[in-house]
């Protein structure tokens, strides 16, 4: 008996911990590439990369006809030159790509169908590691009215519902021990 109480003593605030590092971690930003234009010829990339501040765990979205175009994560020289014979780091041709943005460092993205990086479809984001919520909304510009649709970003919230579970599942386990 004197067991459990030492149990429901300790574990108490390692579950706080834990779902603590959880809420912490746990928003990252989806971005379709190109906002309502996708990726696609006669999109403004530059213009529309310039538009948020990337953290590490982000996710670009690609979109596009399979076949048409294709996505390239390349070094700033291939991304220069438009020429990817060599310096290409991720390929990406599925029409509808996902590329989590993993380090903190600068990323270059071309299309890699003939004529259509050196017709505009490349762009490049620096990526910073993630910061305290109050200083980035404090730091950060107020984003035009548009970037706020759905379909151009939105928080991703899939770590909330594991928390929700091991909320349930610390409540069962205290209650029954």
């Amino acid at each position: 008996m004197e067991d459990q109480k030492v149990f429901r003593f300790y574990s108490f605030p390692i579950i706080i911990l834990v779902n603590y590092l959880f809420f912490t971690g746990i928003k990252s930003e989806v971005y379709t590439v190109g906002g309502d234009e996708q990726w696609n010829t006669g999109a403004n990339f530059d213009s529309w990369s310039q538009q948020y501040n990337y953290s590490i765990g982000d996710v670009l979205v690609f979109k596009y006809t399979e076949g048409q175009h294709n996505v390239y994560e390349v070094t700033q020289a291939t991304y220069r030159s438009c020429v990817a014979s060599s310096g290409v780091i991720g390929k990406y041709e599925s029409g509808n790509d996902q590329v989590t943005l993993k380090e903190a460092k600068k990323y270059w993205f071309i299309c890699n169908v003939a004529g259509h990086c050196l017709g505009g479809m490349r762009f490049s984001i620096d990526v910073k590691e993630k910061s305290n919520t109050n200083s980035t909304a404090a730091a950060a510009p107020t984003p035009p009215p548009e970037i706020l649709e759905p379909s151009n970003s939105f928080v991703s919230f899939a770590f909330q519902r594991w928390n929700i579970v091991i909320y349930i599942i610390t409540c069962v386990i205290l209650l029954y021990t």
